[in-house]
């Protein structure tokens, strides 16, 4: 299977920008759900070249789910390590709007897993400035 092509970083931060209102306020309307599901796949493709592996699942439903973190490979059933949260949580987090010990103390993100909170390390995807 042919690997898919990793994501300029202009490209990343352009995504994430586009919805850069939304998440910056929880009154704000949905922007469309390709803008929304293009900030998250892009992102989640960034954290993939920035934080290689195959220990830890990243899920951001219904948009995308990565492997990333090096460490043992899992390969079947549920991942040991997980990390999950909502579009508008892990847009946050990857322009730098949120840090990951803040979401997870605030129950916006759930990480189980010795390895998951690995994640926080590759975080923000995009200079925060």
């Amino acid at each position: 299977m042919p690997s898919r092509r990793p994501p300029e970083p202009a490209e990343v931060r352009a995504a994430l920008l586009a919805v850069a209102d939304w998440v910056d306020d929880p009154a704000a309307p949905d922007p469309p759900r390709p803008d929304r599901a293009a900030a998250v796949r892009l992102s989640l493709a960034a954290l993939e070249q920035v934080a290689p592996g195959r220990s830890v699942e990243v899920r951001i439903p219904p948009f995308g789910a990565v492997h990333c973190v090096h460490g043992p490979r899992h390969t079947r059933g549920t991942p040991p390590n997980v990390v999950e949260t909502d579009p508008r949580t892990w847009c946050a987090l990857a322009l730098g709007r949120l840090r990951f010990d803040e979401a997870l103390a605030a129950g916006r993100l759930t990480a189980s897993g010795h390895r998951a909170g690995q994640v926080a390390a590759s975080l923000p995807l995009v200079d925060p400035s």
